[in-house]
């Protein structure tokens, strides 16, 4: 996607979910080089332009025709980023990698000529840069831009306005080419800035920035020029600009086709457009057909094979998951005969030509619909081989969002764990292995693999460790016997559907009992109407237990949590930022939690039929007697109760009838929360008695001192987590006696299989360490705004575009929230509310930082630190999916490369 189009579209356009799309690594260098990561390279067919045929009408399909050719109005969608990047000036264009470039159509020169006391960014223009009625592009083009989008004139209705708000002043330089831009505030990525550059007669003044550039362009200045839109038709014209000072374009039209997503298929087999993003199923249609085409299979299926479309021995059912290791080959195309053997193709013939007339009759009705679908579907193999799906990754990926604002997820230690219990690398595979893409997972919120400021930063927080997740929920108090306290779960049902009890989040002012977005469904599938969809019934497959629904939909009423960091008042970018509880008063809650669960080992053993076959049960199960304290002797070394270790006061031993609870050694002090500037480890306190506390993970990459703490190995005894190694799902996890049950909200329409294959995925993986989930699927229409916005929601996929300026882009996804005056929260883009102090600075000081090195530095530090408060946790770069007409060229998956919109044609016939 183009610069236009990454950085107009970041509130919403990939917030729905939508279609998921990918391609094949290629080398990039290694050490700053993009972390060491691997780009993925571009698939366009390139051409040289001499092979590009003159002329012709390019068809490319979007999903509606734009709202507004206003760029920086907030319902510019992809269909306005493509219509600017053919028709208005783009000063910097993104190479594959993401970097930008100066567009030596409209650039001569752009660089800083001046520093101190402010910083000068000097353009010297393209002489023969004009706008299509001649008039040259120049400082007043700039000027009128600026004051639209600086933010001082609420009369100007705009999205955004981050850089242009860092301006001083702008003017003339010492010729009519040259435009001077001195800065307020020094402004790493002033490349961003007056792309797409507008003339001055949209930008002057409110009523033309807000209205006038709606539904028409006054003035352009590019390869391309807006000639008609037609709504009807749901088509938009561009036709060469004869002013185009640059290689003429090589079409003669280029025509943008709305084809909503589902009517994509319909479109390719009547050959109604020559370029259409696909998801995977409808990618993997046109790749059987191609692959049926070059081994001359026929339109019918040989006797005795599977009809076109049915599942072939051993593989999956249309639709449905591919065996591990094979592509999907999606759905069904189209009805297809099934195939017969010879001995059944020959009492079919017998009985349409027997006499008794009415099978007869059903029996020739029956041979000519297999006839006619037998046709159908060679049709429409015959239209999809006449395309080919280029792929590539897209520059956006898909994140686990994870609400703190209130409930568990409020607790850092329960998102830390929710994190630990994911393997990120089986959930890239789920979508990049079918479509034949390197599934990897992403290990940056802010860069790409392959951009210059990538790093692989998850080490901050860490890999899958079902071990570890139960200890950090055993930290935040979520333990088995927690839960013991609630109703017990009717037969049959199932984990990650049913309610359990606990309140989902509402917007405000929702009606108590109704979920938000009416009409969504819940795992179960069932319509959500009056009830909250908590409370919808369980039909899920996987395995668990759930409890009965007693709660309905309420609005939070809870504050907002932040994850905190220290603040040294001498020096604000010095010290440690490790977030972990006080030594101290973790201490004493586990000393509490061992109390309480050494009661409820107490009152258990009481219900059995003698305490001696209780003991030993126990001890063959955990490798501890419950009634004395004694360690378990797996995982720690065991201390006789009332003996003493070095360092560690004699504790009494306890009688087996004595009322009072027995307490356990003690345990493991927490990892301490200073850490040396570089460290890669976390320094773990050892208490007598007791083995190191588990040691957080090698960053990869990553910034230093940027490091979740590790979670307390979860006591011993009856309360002691089971081993993962057991294979066996943790039975359900609660405090109080609720149990621990997140809300899971998920887009229900098309386009998006993959992302509700990825949520059944997350839903068994938090199943295995005893975190439940109610999934509610919910319209497309409302997932953003009455979910993901409004804050009702625990958990929720969905995806960002990625950005060649992350100090800019990135800032107001990943801010701190903060009160406004009517005691509301401002939350810009971070839809977590899960923000600190310190990385805001980290923003703020790479946004300012010239020294592009060094800039790239303070962003890695900043995502250390978005890994370590856990709100959201990125999963892989989305595919991109692109079905193209075998014979066009430089079109296709374009990744984070610019469209040469210029360059787009036909391949010209081969000379003989």
């Amino acid at each position: 996607m183009s610069q236009v189009g990454v950085r107009a579209l970041r509130t919403a356009a990939l917030l729905t979910s939508g279609a998921l799309a990918v391609s094949v690594l290629a080398g990039c260098s290694s050490g700053d080089e993009g972390g060491g990561a691997r780009a993925v390279p571009v698939d366009i067919a390139a051409a040289a332009r001499a092979d590009v045929a003159d002329g012709g009408t390019l068809r490319w399909a979007v999903d509606a025709l734009p709202a507004t050719f206003n760029a920086f109005q907030a319902d510019a969608d992809a269909a306005t980023a493509r219509v600017a990047g053919a028709v208005l000036p783009a000063l910097f264009t993104l190479d594959e990698r993401g970097r930008p470039q100066p567009n030596p159509n409209y650039l001569e020169s752009a660089e800083i000529i001046e520093r101190e006391p402010r910083q000068v960014v000097r353009y010297r223009l393209n002489q023969q840069a004009v706008w299509s009625d001649g008039r040259e592009i120049g400082a007043a083009d700039f000027v009128a831009q600026w004051q639209a989008l600086r933010g001082r004139d609420s009369a100007y209705w705009t999205a955004r306005n981050a850089g242009y708000e860092r301006i001083e002043k702008i003017e003339r330089g010492a010729d009519d080419l040259e435009v001077r831009v001195t800065f307020a505030k020094r402004y790493a990525d002033w490349k961003s800035l007056f792309t797409p550059l507008y003339p001055k007669e949209v930008t002057g003044s409110p009523t033309a920035f807000n209205d006038g550039a709606r539904t028409r362009l006054p003035k352009s200045a590019g390869p391309f020029r807006l000639k008609a839109v037609d709504a009807k038709a749901g088509t938009l014209t561009l036709v060469r600009d004869p002013r185009w000072w640059g290689e003429p374009a090589k079409l003669e039209r280029l025509v943008l086709r709305a084809v909503p997503r589902d009517g994509r298929a319909k479109a390719l087999t009547t050959k109604a457009v020559d370029v259409a993003d696909v998801d995977a199923s409808l990618a993997a249609r046109v790749d059987r057909a191609v692959r049926e085409g070059k081994a001359g299979a026929p339109g019918s299926p040989a006797p005795g094979s599977p009809a076109p479309g049915s599942p072939a021995p051993g593989s999956a059912a249309p639709g449905g998951p591919p065996p591990s290791g094979a592509a999907s080959d999606g759905p069904a195309p189209a009805p297809a005969p099934d195939a017969k053997a010879p001995s059944d193709a020959l009492k079919s013939w017998a009985t349409a030509h027997g006499s008794d007339e009415a099978k007869a009759a059903a029996a020739r009705a029956a041979r000519l619909r297999d006839r006619r679908a037998a046709a159908a579907y060679e049709a429409e193999q015959q239209a999809l081989r006449g395309y080919v799906v280029r792929r590539t990754l897209e520059p956006a990926f898909t994140q686990l969002a994870l609400n703190g604002e209130s409930g568990p997820l409020a607790d850092e230690r329960v998102r830390r764990a929710v994190a630990r219990a994911l393997d990120r690398r089986e959930l890239a595979r789920t979508v990049l292995a079918p479509v034949g893409l390197p599934a990897e997972p992403l290990g940056s919120h802010l860069a790409l693999a392959g951009q210059d400021a990538y790093a692989d930063s998850s080490g901050a927080l860490g890999d899958q460790d079902t071990e570890e997740a139960l200890s950090l929920l055993a930290d935040a108090g979520f333990t088995p016997e927690g839960a013991r306290a609630s109703a017990a779960p009717k037969e049959g049902t199932k984990a990650g559907s049913e309610a359990s009890g606990a309140p989902s989040k509402a917007p405000s002012g929702t009606p108590t009992g109704t979920a938000a977005g009416a009409g969504s469904e819940s795992a179960a599938g069932s319509p959500a109407g009056a009830a909250s969809p908590a409370a919808a019934p369980a039909a899920s497959p996987r395995a668990g237990a759930g409890a009965d629904a007693t709660a309905v939909d309420v609005p939070s009423d809870e504050g907002l949590y932040i994850v905190g960091d220290p603040q040294p008042a001498d020096d604000p970018w010095t010290g440690t930022y490790v977030l972990a509880p006080a030594p101290a008063a973790a201490v004493h809650s586990r000393l509490v939690l061992g109390q309480a669960r050494a009661v409820t080992s107490a009152l258990t053993a009481a219900d059995t039929t003698t305490a001696a076959d209780a003991t030993t049960a126990a001890d063959a199960t955990t490798g501890a007697d419950a009634t004395t304290g004694g360690e378990a002797t797996t995982g720690r070394s065991a201390a006789p109760a009332g003996s003493t270790e070095p360092g560690q006061a004699a504790e009494p031993a306890q009688p087996a009838d004595d009322p009072k609870p027995a307490q356990a050694a003690q345990p493991a002090q927490p990892a301490q929360a200073a850490r040396a500037a570089g460290d890669t480890e976390l320094d773990t306190g050892t208490a007598a008695g007791d083995t190191p506390a588990p040691q957080q993970p090698k960053a990869q990459g990553g910034a230093p001192g940027a490091y979740a703490p590790a979670g307390t190995a979860a006591p011993s005894g009856q309360g002691k987590a089971p081993s993962p190694a057991a294979g066996a799902p943790v039975g359900p996890l609660g405090k109080d006696g609720q149990p621990l049950t997140l809300r899971f909200v998920l887009p229900s329409g098309p386009g998006s299989e993959s992302l509700r294959a990825v949520g059944e995925k997350i839903v068994a993986m938090l199943d295995r360490v005893g975190v439940r989930t109610e999934v509610s699927k919910v319209p497309d229409a409302s997932f953003f705004k009455d979910h993901i916005a409004s804050g009702d929601y625990d958990l929720a996929l969905y995806s960002w575009p990625g950005t060649a300026f992350p100090a800019t882009d990135g800032r107001p996804i990943y801010a701190k929230p903060e009160p406004a005056t009517d005691g509301s929260l401002l939350v810009e883009q971070n839809y977590t509310r899960v923000g600190t102090d310190h990385i805001d600075q980290l923003f703020e000081r790479a946004a300012a930082e010239l020294d592009e090195k060094a800039a790239r530095d303070l962003v890695r530090q900043a995502d250390a630190r978005i890994w370590a408060a856990a709100g959201s946790i990125p999963l892989f770069q989305r595919p991109e999916l692109v079905a193209v007409k075998k014979n066009v060229v430089n079109a296709g998956a374009f990744g984070f490369a610019t469209p040469r919109y210029e360059n787009i044609g036909f391949a010209a016939p081969k000379k003989k």
